[in-house]
């Protein structure tokens, strides 16, 4: 059996819960309980759990006695525990009240080929898990989960090294500090060419995180464990004076929640420049914060539009980014590939300078969103979509890269534009002429080049519909 099976098992066995009103995110927020159960016992690492919880004490019972003491079992382990035990069950509640159905989990789960599940990698059951739960727009759960296409094409650009420390603010279930562990592990041959010293720092202090949510939180400790991770994972919120303690970091890679804090308020935290109640604008200023002032340390963060072209503060946050930072490239992502149809998102590449001031002389942009499909469902991102941005931005001269939708604009011509970022689109040849009208920055040159592809293009569909036209006619 497969992962792929076995996850498909595994997430038809919601139906069993439907009666008693489980949504899908709680369902696998009560498969993480009963799962970390199994895979302790399938990974020889029960001494963790007390002796009267583990699995084997799990299976014995059925019915009432069963449900009763699997209540217990969440409670106790989350008030005696120890360690990551406690963490991953602090605040547990279950949420099945029929007997029959947490008896036909249990017993499914324990039917299972854990030899075929422990062949291919735990870890990657459960990460298929999580993704499954993602793409159910009823879970609500893509909040949390970023597409893993995107996250390995970040983790891939970014190039995390041993030794470096690396860290999501904004943890989710984990993705982006999995795929970097995976990124240097495949580097290092699973760590063996490392020395004994090296690889324990890999396991518990390379990777780290903060999640202000708590179910979100015990999935990230869940996903860390089966992959080996045994980094700090914080309950809590980076915006407040919680996130003044985390850095200096080589690498950060986040993609912080969209929207704004309830009522307006600012961030508790006290030491930010710039106070808005814009999240992505405090996150963004807490990841060029946290970098370590070495010019070396480098950070990728997933924003949406707002953040590009916010007055006020946002201006000036974005100011205070090409100060301090090498604010290298911009990747304007496609729409559909989040949770929230239409949300307009981008990946903002930047390196932390040695001095605060002048660290960006130009920013290249990528379009990866205009006269692109829609995805979802039915047309899934993939990492072959980014095939054509890898080669640009990985490009020795990146002045060579023949693609019209890499472009670049120097600081000068930003400054220009009132440190505007919402720039590097090509034109749309679904709108209007009008609305294609080329910058006013761009050279004259540039602007030609764009109309006479947009004319060549407009006498293409034109020749095509004449021909389809003398078609029909024939």
């Amino acid at each position: 059996m497969t992962t792929q099976e076995i996850v498909q098992k595994l997430w038809n066995l919601c139906n069993v819960l439907r009666d008693d009103g489980i949504t899908y995110h709680q369902y696998v927020t009560e498969l993480t309980y009963i799962l970390f159960l199994k895979m302790a016992k399938e990974t020889g690492t029960e001494d963790k759990i007390p002796a009267a919880y583990r699995w084997d004490e799990l299976i014995k019972r059925e019915g009432t006695e069963l449900r009763n003491f699997y209540k217990r079992l969440l409670l106790d382990l989350g008030e005696r525990a120890e360690g990551r035990v406690k963490e991953i069950y602090t605040n547990a509640s279950t949420n099945i009240d029929e007997p029959k159905n947490l008896e036909k989990i249990i017993k499914t789960i324990n039917a299972l080929d854990w030899y075929s599940a422990r062949e291919e990698g735990l870890g990657d059951l459960y990460e298929g898990l999580l993704e499954k739960n993602a793409s159910e727009k009823k879970s609500g759960a893509g909040q949390y989960f970023t597409p893993r296409p995107l996250i390995n094409v970040i983790v891939q650009l970014i190039d995390p090294q041993p030794g470096e420390t690396c860290n999501d603010p904004a943890a989710g279930t984990f993705g982006f500090m999995i795929a970097a562990d995976k990124h240097i592990k495949e580097k290092t041959d699973d760590l063996f060419t490392l020395s004994e010293r090296e690889s324990n720092f890999q396991i518990y202090q390379a990777f780290s995180g903060v999640e202000l949510v708590q179910d979100a939180h015990r999935l990230a400790l869940m996903n860390a464990m089966l992959h080996g991770i045994e980094g700090p994972i914080l309950l809590g919120d980076t915006l407040s004076n919680l996130g003044k303690s985390l850095g200096p970091y080589d690498v950060v890679m986040t993609n912080p929640p969209f929207g704004t804090k309830k009522g307006g308020e600012r961030p508790t935290r006290d030491d930010l420049t710039y106070l808005t109640s814009n999240k992505q604008l405090n996150f963004l200023q807490h990841v060029y914060r946290s970098l370590r002032e070495d010019g070396k340390a480098r950070a990728a963060i997933v924003v949406p539009d707002n953040v590009l072209f916010q007055d006020g503060d946002g201006q000036r946050i974005r100011a205070d980014l090409m100060d301090k930072c090498n604010l290298h490239t911009i990747l304007r992502l496609p729409t559909g590939i989040f949770y929230a149809q239409g949300v307009k998102t981008n990946v903002l590449f930047f390196d932390r300078g040695v001095t605060d001031k002048d660290n960006t002389k130009d920013v290249w942009f990528y379009d990866l969103r205009t006269n692109m499909p829609s995805f979802g469902k039915r047309t899934p991102l993939t990492e072959v979509h980014f095939t054509d941005f890898i080669a640009a931005y990985t490009a020795e001269d990146r002045s060579e890269v023949e693609d019209e939708r890499w472009s670049r604009l120097t600081r000068k011509q930003i400054r220009a534009k009132g440190d505007n970022l919402d720039l590097g689109l090509i034109a749309d040849y679904s709108l209007t002429s009008y609305e294609n009208l080329p910058d006013p920055i761009e050279s004259a040159e540039e602007a030609i080049a764009k109309l006479e592809r947009a004319v060549e293009l407009l006498n293409e569909v034109v020749k095509e519909l004449k021909a389809a036209e003398d078609g029909q006619r024939g």
